[in-house]
């Protein structure tokens, strides 16, 4: 496996990949997809030979905050270190920066893989974190009384 910087990117891979983890928000609006890429802060790939089968991406400005934006791979390629070589790898490259931050799923799967790498949930360190979803991507559940 060979992780490397991605500097263009191929939009029908990013679609199946982003697709086959079930993430269709993304890929119901592959023009803000394609534009979130051309202005991240860093991607990196994970490549098996010539095949893109993973990728992490950064947002932020690199020294006082690097947003993890996105950290996905193809189910098949999923278990194998992939994302914690690939996470790893933004941690390296940003040894210094003063928050590394990222919003995932609150299940003891995601929970435990990101402290497994250093993370700490927020509310363990006296913060909270709030976001605002645009309606456009985003209907929230109804809540039941």
């Amino acid at each position: 496996m060979i992780i490397r910087e991605l500097t263009t990117f191929d939009l029908d891979v990013l679609l199946d990949l982003y697709n086959s983890v079930g993430w269709t928000y993304y890929t119901k609006a592959p023009d803000m997809l394609k534009k979130a890429y051309e202005n991240s802060l860093l991607t990196l790939g994970a490549y098996d030979g010539s095949k893109l089968v993973g990728i992490i991406r950064t947002v932020g400005d690199g020294f006082s905050v690097v947003f993890i934006q996105d950290i996905l791979a193809f189910p098949e390629y999923q278990r194998k270190g992939i994302g914690t070589r690939l996470l790893r790898e933004i941690m390296n490259r940003f040894p210094d920066v003063y928050q590394m931050e990222l919003m995932t799923d609150n299940t003891d799967k995601t929970v435990s893989f990101y402290q497994s790498v250093g993370f700490v949930k927020a509310d363990d360190m006296g913060c909270c974190a709030f976001m605002k979803m645009s309606k456009i991507f985003y209907t929230p559940p109804i809540k039941s009384k």
